[in-house]
Parts: structure tokens; C-alpha cells; sequence
């Protein structure tokens, strides 16, 4: 097992990881910029070691200095958490080239899955089913006609190097599919360097499921069921639910069996997360990413299971600790992502907090890097703290939730708190009616 690890991250997820470290013995190496100096991860790691100015490019995203930061303190092995360089694929190379650990999938998975027109190709070879649309890289405009052709109208363009939404374009009739292309080949350039496009049929009231899977290095792949992110904002997350109110155990079973024998099939390892849009009784595979999700905590708490622990597990050449048939779905967790923004506007709110309150009691978790005194600074991604909830039912989980928002304090800056607790008391959340546009027309309609 190893002895240290550097975690090449920041904030709440460094902290999680620390605590996973913490529990099995291993000492932590923190990295931070000149911003995080006072930052809690920084703290309370055994180690720290300044890696540069505030700005990410010259900080967390600085292989040299964090490659660096890892041989002064002798650490053994580097986790990414999310985020930053968690899927960079050159960065997992010259970890391993250093004679370093990369606690996550294979450089060449992580390139592959990284690439969504590749990551398409590899998963239909396997069985796992596709949004209908292009093999490829759309070549031209004349091309991407004949294909919306082909699969109907409304059609979404999207980046093939892609993520967060950016160089992702819809076009509802021929008339709006030349800008579309255009649009979204522009953006993708622009954000990553790559202006290739491809092409899917759009659909117009899905949900957005994701599977959770751990694979070890000797075959072994396991899920541990099924998250519901349908409830975002601008293809960016607020709110997710473990398991989805719209699936039955059956269908999680049988999604989890088809990914478990394409993943085998491909000799994946460590975590890697499979998202599908689902609408209609029918799952269609669109990306995977290759790394520890921001919501993983609804999938422990209704799993019982400590994923990073498994994560570091299975870089040391361990086998996974579970078969699936030990794998139990015990209740309903609910996961709400608070952001220093404005709950209306949505602007970002840095600053110091002045005071801080985590709600607690029975089947409340918080993850979070806040206490009073520490200031957000305006460099990062705003998100501040995760509030996860469970409950034996979903009727109950949201009781809770409900009191556990009620409880919340951040005072000093603004967060999206009171965008939650509008979320949960509004009835098609109640019901579980909800697809991933649900969000975008309650907020307008909330302005």
C-alpha cells in the first residue's frame, strides 16, 4: 500500500480524499496556490507545498510544479480528484513516467473516453446502446444535412473534445442547422482547441442517468447503481439523486449488466462514470468520464461503500473489496451542490464568510472546505459545499433534505441555498417528474 500520496486537487474534494488517506494510514502531500495558503485542505494535510500564483494555469494545472511537489516530499502516488488534470490523459503519463502511481483509469482509456466520438465507437462495438447520429466527425455542412436527414429534426451539434456544454448547439429545422455547425465548431475550438463536431438526435424530455462502476486490475468490474443529474443549469449540475425515480431495480440491473461486460471487455480500471439520456424506456449512451464524480457521495450513502478508498485500493494493485452480488441499494440519497453565486442572477459571490453553520443529525453529510474567517477567493469553480442527505425513502430523503437546507448558514457571501429549497418544495420535484430542461424553465420563470 502506499505510504503518501499528493493530491493534485483543491477544496472539498482534497479533503475527501485526505479522509480516505487518513482512515487507511497513508500521510497526505496537500498542493495549493498562493490563494489556498490558508485554504483548509491545506491545513490539515500532513504536508503542503506552494505550486504558484492564484490564476489555475499557473497552479493546479502546472504539471512541473506539481510533479515537482510529489518527488521533494517522496510521495509514492498522485490522486486528481475532479476537475483540473483528473482527465489528462498526457498529465497520467508522465505520472507513471516519473516513476509515480496515477490513482485513475490508463492514459489510453482516459484519451479514448476523452474523445467523445471515439468514446461512442468503442461503446456501441460493446453493446452499450447510442443516441442515434453521426459515426463520426462531420466533415462538412453538406454532410451534416444528409445525416439530420436521415435521423428527423431537432438535431444537437456537439464538440467531439467537449464537456460543460460549451460547443454544444441545437438546430430544430434545416434552416438552423448551418449556424448551429458553425456555432458549435466556433465554441469548440475556442474551449479546447478541437473544432470537431459531431452530430446526435436531439431529445426533447430526457433524463440524464449515470452509472458508477470500479473495475480492478484483474477483470473485476462492479456498478454501484444509478445517480439521477437530470436537474441542471446550462448543462452544469445542481441536484442529484441516488437511485433515479424514474427506474426500476430491474432497469438498473440490466443497464448495469450491459457496462459491467463492455467495460470487462475493454480491460478498464479504477472509477469511471457511463452517462446515458433515458427517455421512453430506452438508454442512449453519450460520454463517459474517467474519474471520480462530484456526486459520489449519494452513491456511497446508498451503497455504504467508501469509493475513494476503493479507488486507492485498486492503484496499489489490490482487488476490488466487493462482488456485485454484495453490492446492496439501501434507500434514497439526494445531493444538492451549493455555489457562492447569486440564487437569482446566478453571479458569483466571493468573499469572506463570516460565519458558518453545517447542518447535521441523522443521515446528514456535508462536504466542504468553508469555515468563518476563510475568503472564496474568485479563480476557482464556485461551488463551496455539497449537502448530501438519506433516508430509508425518497418521500423521506427530501423531509430532510428540506430541514437540512433550512439549517444551512453561510453568512458574508451569497450561495445558491435558497435556489434549493425553492427546487424542493416545488410539486414535479416532489413527484420526481423532471427532465434535464425542468430546471432551466423553473429558473426562468423564477426571474
Amino acid at each position: 500500500m502506499f505510504q503518501k500520496i499528493l493530491i493534485a486537487n483543491r477544496g472539498e474534494i482534497a479533503l475527501r480524499i485526505q479522509r480516505a488517506c487518513r482512515e487507511m494510514g497513508i500521510r497526505t502531500v496537500a498542493v495549493h496556490s498562493t490563494a489556498d495558503a490558508a485554504a483548509m485542505h491545506v491545513r490539515l494535510a500532513d504536508e503542503s507545498v506552494c505550486i504558484g500564483p492564484p490564476a489555475a494555469r499557473d497552479s493546479y494545472l502546472n504539471v512541473p510544479s506539481i510533479l515537482s511537489a510529489a518527488t521533494i516530499t517522496g510521495a509514492d502516488a498522485i490522486h486528481p480528484g475532479y476537475g483540473f488534470l483528473s482527465e489528462n490523459a498526457s498529465f497520467a503519463e508522465m505520472v507513471e513516467a516519473h516513476g509515480l502511481t496515477f490513482i485513475g483509469p490508463s492514459p489510453a482509456h482516459i484519451r479514448m473516453m476523452g474523445d467523445k466520438i471515439a468514446a461512442k465507437a468503442a461503446m456501441g462495438a460493446l453493446g452499450v446502446p447510442l443516441v442515434p447520429g453521426s459515426a463520426g466527425a462531420i466533415a462538412d455542412i453538406d454532410e451534416a444535412r444528409r445525416i439530420a436527414s436521415d435521423i428527423g429534426y431537432p438535431v444537437l451539434i456537439k464538440a467531439a473534445a467537449g464537456g460543460g456544454g460549451r460547443g454544444m448547439k441545437v438546430a430544430a429545422g434545416p434552416d438552423e442547422l448551418e449556424e448551429a455547425w458553425q456555432l458549435a465548431r466556433t465554441e469548440a475550438r475556442a474551449a479546447f482547441g478541437n473544432d470537431a463536431v459531431y452530430m446526435e438526435k436531439y431529445l426533447d424530455r430526457p433524463r440524464h442517468i449515470e452509472l458508477q462502476i470500479l473495475a480492478d486490475n484483474f477483470g473485476q468490474v462492479v456498478h454501484f447503481g444509478e445517480r439521477d443529474c437530470s436537474l441542471q443549469r446550462r448543462h452544469q449540475k445542481l441536484l442529484e439523486e441516488a437511485g433515479s425515480p424514474a427506474l426500476t431495480p430491474g432497469q438498473r440491473d440490466a443497464l448495469g449488466s450491459t457496462v459491467t461486460a463492455a467495460l470487462s471487455q475493454l480491460g478498464y480500471r479504477n472509477a469511471g462514470t457511463l452517462e446515458f439520456l433515458y427517455q421512453d424506456g430506452h438508454f442512449a449512451f453519450i460520454e463517459m468520464n474517467t474519474r471520480l464524480q462530484v456526486e459520489h457521495p449519494v452513491t456511497e450513502m446508498v451503497c455504504g461503500v467508501d469509493l475513494v478508498r476503493e479507488q486507492i485500493r485498486i492503484a496499489a494493485g489490490r482487488r476490488l473489496s466487493y462482488e456485485q452480488s454484495e453490492i446492496a441499494f439501501t434507500g434514497h440519497a439526494i445531493e444538492c451542490r451549493i455555489t457562492a453565486e447569486n440564487p437569482e442572477t446566478f453571479m458569483p459571490t466571493p468573499g469572506r464568510v463570516t460565519a458558518f453553520h453545517a447542518p447535521g443529525g441523522l443521515g446528514v453529510r456535508v462536504d466542504s472546505a468553508l469555515y468563518a474567517g476563510y475568503v472564496v477567493p474568485p479563480y476557482y469553480d464556485s461551488m463551496v459545499a455539497k449537502l448530501i442527505v438519506h433516508a430509508p425513502t425518497r418521500a423521506e430523503a427530501i423531509a430532510r433534505l428540506r430541514r437540512s437546507l433550512a439549517e444551512f448558514a453561510v453568512v458574508g457571501i451569497e450561495t445558491t441555498v435558497p435556489l434549493h429549497q425553492r427546487i424542493v418544495e416545488h410539486p414535479d420535484f416532489i413527484a420526481g417528474q423532471y427532465t434535464i430542461h425542468w430546471l432551466e424553465r423553473f429558473v426562468s420563470q423564477q426571474g
